[in-house]
């Protein structure tokens, strides 16, 4: 059997172990020793770009989409498939670390997808981004925790409460697209979205294509 191999691992703004690995070909990162995301199980995270950048059409001038968390790099890429070539992408990433991992050709992560010049990358917390943005983005996706509640990071907790959608809400523009990643289902979650005025669907897909766990996309459409 072949090993689980450290390439690095840094420390989360909570003090938590953040690491990286590689086993068989297939790269992971794990937050305190549970795995937050891999190489092998992503489908869902290009699912959620596809639906969340649904309503903007080719022909949508300047489309504007912020992505919160840049893990990687599944979701940023699938986000710019469905987009124009005038639009723009910023991705809010709360680590350096999973910058750097990106951007390292030896790892064959998210460095193309970063490269596009669509793509502005920050190293900032989301939330900061949604409190400086009214009415900016087409579509707001949020990727950075394993359901609705801070693991990561866990400020992100904020996120999910009454205030932290309506903030969301508040970036976004008519008619646009709040679009969260969760592992699995959480009814008092969509209840929140639905309260602050959110028009909410669930999705669900599969981590592979062929199978995997069933995890939970929620669509929050704005009037």
């Amino acid at each position: 059997m072949k090993k689980t191999n450290l390439l690095d691992q840094t420390t989360t703004v909570d003090g938590k172990p953040m690491t990286l690995h590689e086993h068989d070909g297939v790269v992971m990162i794990r937050i305190d020793g549970q795995e937050l995301m891999s190489t092998r199980q992503h489908y869902s995270e290009e699912r959620i770009a596809q639906l969340a950048c649904a309503h903007i059409t080719t022909q949508s001038p300047g489309a504007s989409v912020l992505i919160g968390g840049l893990g990687l790099g599944f979701t940023l890429r699938a986000a710019l498939k469905s987009l124009a070539a005038d639009a723009a992408v910023l991705v809010a990433e709360i680590m350096p670390a999973v910058i750097q991992w990106n951007l390292n050709a030896e790892y064959n992560l998210g460095r193309d997808a970063m490269l596009d010049p669509r793509v502005e990358m920050i190293q900032a917390d989301v939330a900061d981004v949604l409190h400086q943005s009214p009415g900016r983005f087409d579509s707001i996706i949020l990727d950075i925790d394993n359901g609705a509640s801070g693991m990561s990071v866990q400020s992100n907790s904020r996120l999910y409460e009454v205030a932290g959608l309506q903030m969301a809400k508040s970036a976004i523009k008519a008619h646009g697209c709040l679009a969260v990643w969760s592992a699995s289902d959480d009814p008092a979650f969509v209840q929140r979205m639905r309260q602050c005025g959110f028009r909410v669907t669930v999705e669900r897909a599969r981590t592979h294509p062929s199978g995997g766990a069933q995890n939970a996309l929620f669509i929050g459409r704005v009037p």
